[in-house]
């Protein structure tokens, strides 16, 4: 059990977006991360675990106009907000910065131009769309329009979310600007680009891509550097197209840009992503100034293993561009490049707040459930591979309350008692011998625990650490302490099998202490030792070692627990946007009016985001004598694309320019004909034969787009 040569690991997750707070994506990554993290020390190995918000781009831009604020207020506000789901969730990083900090800044920039110095970065003319009103650089996913194969409207500038084309934004047909509804106009401007098509590019990374680290294990994993590997040749696409190889990337943006300015060329920034994988050297940088540590003399050690973990949609930035900006900037390139699937909710349905499928990690902090719980569950699910993982209720609550509480905790419930009362607490550990069969069995296990931990094989790890709790369990149940306790001859047989199950349960506690550290410090004060390592499976407690009374350690898990988590909102009419009550008993026959829902408190209203929309256009949608779509303004600096079943009510050249209320916080929702991002709200009778009317709400005079209705 021990560690030689202790590892030096500097391990990151993937920066957050600043513009929002957690959800539980992040949330999940952070808790794989933090499992292999805690493992890795648990052997005495150095670890430095850090991560960042990525605080740049044109949306935290313009979200921080919408606001009010400056740039570096909207994303200190932001960050503000990480530390309680961080300490929430039990999740240790050693550091947390931002990549507009001044490390990330002078970082960046020196990257930046040792690629220049290797001859990586060149210049070319773009012409690119340009917002006459906003009176800016339009980024690809502010530039809207129907999509040039599948003709899906109000698509996004860079694919289409309906047939997953991938297209340059000049390819949309009828393009408008998402930030005014005006039409772009076609600009030219010099970009810079990054050469990742020059052949020593190609080379290095189709070496890396499909290599083997320093441990002879590969960079990726093998469904991963198989994706990444279509990207490297000319392909036929489905549609009769074809993709070539590797191109160059362009690496920046005109003013106006909240990012790093690029040293030798004023008003041109560096595209977001060229700096934000930069903010994990320039986080680490940081964390070493405060150790007083040297950052370029860590970075250079040979020992030193670089480690990233990430989820499948950030791919291509992280084994493409990442590697090679590292390696012919004179940098250490990646040993590892970890990556993850999505979380789904009640057998792979996408998480969804709208639908009550939304796993909200405050909420579920604020229901009072074990953050352990969670972890516990998650870990259970999580394995090596790059796929998706599902959360499911009655899985969720049958797993914790079965490994958790009846197989775990179970251990010690029903040995600490007896020894605290009958013996002063104190255990026996002589028959601790080397050869003792039911000791040893539990410890021979822990070589394969430290193996599938090492390699994120959680899910195995956790199997196998439940196999010795059966086999512990069965063991209470052969020597049953509950009788032994009742003769008093059998005093000497109760406190040995009670303090086999002790030690037995201290054992499993260092299996588990990844994934549990909060329970691991119970168990730790339970049994009145030091901070449990690895090492220790093999060193019993000491004969007569006193432990402490016992005191519940984990409650089990209620369903109406995850009834809340996952409350319902109210029932809507997915056909024309208006809330559908369940039938009253009392109601008459013959009302046209539908009978009031059940009663609400004033919390539940709050939650509904109501705001006065204007609708800039109005349109028929191919295909559906329903719906129509429209294009509304809610005042947030960019326009929505709402479908709502009016057609039968209503002209579109009716409604163009009128204000309506809209449900502005509704998740977007896909559909045939594109994504809907909202709800409009409208009336109808219960009765459509009586009166078949749809009426969409119309402020009075005065009211403007973006104002709150409530």
């Amino acid at each position: 059990m021990s560690n030689p040569s202790p590892r030096k690991l500097f391990v990151t997750t993937a920066l957050p977006y600043a513009n929002g707070a957690f959800h539980i994506g992040h949330i999940m990554e952070y808790i794989q991360a933090d499992i292999w993290v805690r493992f890795q020390r648990m052997q005495g190995n150095q670890i430095d675990f850090v991560s960042a918000d990525d605080a740049h781009g044109a949306p935290i831009m313009i979200a921080a106009e919408k606001a009010g604020l400056t740039p570096q207020q909207f994303v200190a506000k932001i960050a503000a907000g990480r530390k309680p789901y961080l300490d929430g969730f039990h999740i240790t990083f050693d550091n947390w910065h931002s990549t507009d900090g001044p490390e990330n800044h002078q970082l960046a920039k020196q990257v930046y131009l040792d690629l220049k110095k290797a001859g990586l970065i060149a210049t070319r003319t773009v012409e690119q769309f340009f917002d006459p009103e906003k009176n800016m650089f339009l980024p690809d996913r502010y530039i809207k329009g129907e999509c040039p194969k599948c003709h899906s409207k109000d698509q996004y500038g860079d694919n289409c979310e309906v047939c997953a084309a991938v297209y340059a934004p000049t390819d949309l047909i009828n393009p408008y600007s998402a930030l005014t509804g005006s039409t772009p106009v076609l600009k030219s401007s010099e970009h810079f680009f990054f050469s990742l098509s020059d052949p020593r590019c190609v080379a290095f990374l189709e070496e890396w891509i499909t290599g083997n680290d320093v441990d002879g294990k590969p960079h990726l994993q093998v469904e991963v550097a198989n994706k990444v590997k279509e990207w490297f040749s000319v392909r036929s696409n489905p549609d009769g197209t074809t993709s070539e190889g590797l191109g160059d990337w362009d690496i920046s943006r005109d003013a106006p840009y909240f990012g790093i300015e690029i040293p030798d060329a004023p008003g041109k920034y560096f595209y977001v992503w060229l700096d934000a994988p930069i903010g994990y050297l320039a986080s680490l940088k940081n964390l070493l100034d405060k150790r007083g540590e040297n950052f370029d003399i860590y970075m250079a050690d040979p020992a030193l293993e670089q480690i990233h973990f990430i989820g499948k949609d950030i791919v291509n930035f992280h084994t493409l561009f990442w590697p090679a900006m590292l390696k012919f900037s004179g940098r250490k390139t990646p040993n590892k490049v970890f990556v993850h699937g999505f979380l789904t909710v009640n057998n792979g349905e996408k998480m969804s707040k709208s639908r009550g499928t939304g796993l909200d990690p405050l909420k579920y902090l604020s229901l009072g459930m074990n953050p352990e719980w969670l972890r516990y569950y998650l870990a259970n699910k999580l394995n090596a591979r790059n796929e998706d993982i599902d959360f499911n209720q009655e899985d969720f609550i049958a797993r914790v309350n079965s490994d958790l509480i009846g197989k775990y905790v179970n251990i010690a419930s029903r040995a600490a008692g007896f020894i605290a009362k009958k013996f002063d607490g104190r255990v026996v550990t002589d028959w601790a011998t080397a050869d003792d069969a039911f000791i040893s069995k539990l410890r021979n296990v822990a070589p394969e625990i430290q193996a599938l931990y090492d390699q994120r094989e959680y899910g195995k790890a956790l199997r196998a650490i439940m196999e010795q709790a059966d086999a512990i369990n069965a063991y209470v149940d052969a020597n049953k302490p509950w009788e032994l306790a009742k003769d008093p001859a059998k005093s000497a047989a109760l406190q040995e099998v009670c303090s086999r199950l002790l030690e037995a349960f201290r054992i499993l506690t260092i299996y588990l202490k990844p994934v549990l550290p909060e329970l691991a410090k119970q168990v730790e004060a339970l049994l009145n030792i030091a901070p449990l390592q690895w090492a220790d499976v093999n060193t019993p407690l000491p004969n007569a070692h006193q432990v402490n009374p016992y005191t519940h350690l984990m409650t089990r898990v209620e369903p109406k627990m995850l009834d809340a988590l996952f409350d319902m909102p109210a029932v809507v009419n997915a056909t024309v946007g208006v809330p559908t009550a369940a039938t009253n008993d009392e109601e008459t026959n013959n009302s046209t009016i539908e009978a009031l829902a059940p009663e609400i408190k004033i919390d539940d209203f709050a939650k509904v985001d109501l705001r006065i929309a204007k609708i800039v256009n109005c349109e028929h949608v191919e295909g559906s004598d329903k719906l129509l779509r429209l294009t509304l303004d809610v005042g947030e600096g960019r326009l929505r694309n709402v479908f709502s079943g009016i057609k039968s009510a209503y002209k579109p050249e009716d409604l163009i320019g009128k204000l309506t209320v809209m449900v502005a916080n509704l998740a977007p929702r896909k559909m045939k004909f594109g994504i809907s991002e909202g709800m409009v709200l409208a009336a109808s009778a219960a009765d459509e034969k009586t009166n078949p009317g749809i009426y969409i709400l119309n402020p009075w005079p005065g009211a403007e787009p973006g104002m709150r209705v409530g």
